[in-house]
């Protein structure tokens, strides 16, 4: 991976941006964008959409969202401690012990979950400590209700320690990479078509709260009304120990984004991105989705009188934990396959499935 990109990647895992407080990235995604988009605006949720060939038709929307899960600020005991609820899908049996920053107007109050120890559970709270968040709070090391007040405010977003980490081969791991992996490939593509001649309109996007019910690409997609979208997700790998291929499909690091199939997915715009990434020798894997997925390739399919949808999806290990792991190649790869099917996109192509 070109290390302007790569470091692009690595500022946006190191950045926070839990649901409804992505302003930090979106930031970030501004400054990387203004580079090679013809247009880059804000909308007022906070979705960051960058266009290329902004009159061109048909419009095709890039969406990936920028949000993570987190935690939020619900009570300061009078002892000082800190008390939380989840933003999105957070995993309490992985939470305990786990290093935290509570990010405040003043910056980072870094904190460590705190729970019984499990030394001193009843058999009967041993259970019910592995699923209920009600049992954890954050030591920030304050002495007492006042102390703490005066660093963290009730309302205030927290996240895992935001840490990027090099594994062997081309892997990094790291907190949320679902979904900024999303947002970094849609604008990656962006970029593969600078110099480009193309024959539609391409709108990036830089989605919000995905992990509240797919609410920023609801509204872009309206506001943007494209005849094409192609969401970036990721899906569940299955080269880890445990993993069930039977269940989700086969899913490998390394072996390229995975391209859905079913019935959220437009069955000719799925041919394309197939054929274009077939044609360059860039890997690929199928992915059966049976239903409507839980990707802004949803949100985006039935927006308006209806959109040709796709899904590209990135293999990740260990979702919604503080180390999940993917593959540099997978990304490149799945910004490589994106560019090509847009520049296949002409006013011509038709998506009605015959």
């Amino acid at each position: 991976m070109r290390q302007q990109s790569l470091s692009f990647l690595q500022s946006l895992i190191e950045t926070p941006s839990p649901s409804g407080f992505e302003q930090p990235v979106q930031r970030l995604v501004r400054d990387y964008a203004t580079q090679f988009a013809d247009e880059v605006s804000t909308d007022v949720h906070g979705n960051v959409i960058a266009v290329k060939n902004p009159g061109g038709y048909p419009r095709v929307m890039l969406a990936g969202h920028c949000d993570q899960i987190g935690m939020m600020v619900t009570h300061i005991t009078d002892d000082g401690y800190v008390y939380f609820a989840a933003v999105g899908g957070i995993d309490a049996a992985v939470m305990p012990g786990l290093p935290v920053c509570i990010h405040t107007r003043d910056g980072c109050v870094p904190g460590v979950i705190g729970r019984k120890a499990i030394h001193l559970l009843k058999p009967e709270e041993r259970d019910k400590a592995k699923h209920d968040l009600g049992e954890l709070w954050i030591d920030i090391g304050a002495k007492n209700k006042e102390e703490a007040g005066k660093l963290v405010r009730v309302g205030d977003p927290a996240t895992f320690a935001l840490t990027f980490q090099p594994l062997q081969q081309d892997l990094v791991a790291g907190p949320g990479f679902d979904d900024k992996v999303g947002s970094f490939v849609v604008m990656e593509a962006l970029r593969l078509l600078s110099g480009k001649k193309l024959k539609c309109a391409v709108y990036a996007v830089s989605t919000v709260q995905e992990e509240l019910g797919l609410r920023g690409a609801r509204t872009s997609a309206y506001g943007i009304d494209p005849q094409v979208g192609i969401a970036v997700d990721v899906t569940h790998a299955t080269d880890y120990p445990g993993a069930d291929a039977k269940r989700t499909g086969e899913a490998k690091l390394g072996l390229g984004p995975t391209i859905a199939r079913g019935p959220n997915i437009n069955p000719p715009l799925r041919e394309l991105l197939e054929t274009a990434a077939t044609a360059k020798k860039l890997p690929w894997q199928p992915e059966p989705e049976p239903g409507a997925t839980g990707t802004d390739a949803n949100a985006i399919q039935i927006s308006r009188a209806g959109v040709a949808a796709a899904l590209v999806a990135i293999p990740n290990r260990y979702m919604h934990t503080p180390v999940e792991v993917v593959s540099l190649a997978d990304l490149e790869n799945a910004a490589k396959i994106i560019a090509e099917t847009c520049l296949r996109i002409t006013p011509q192509t038709s998506f009605i499935p015959l």
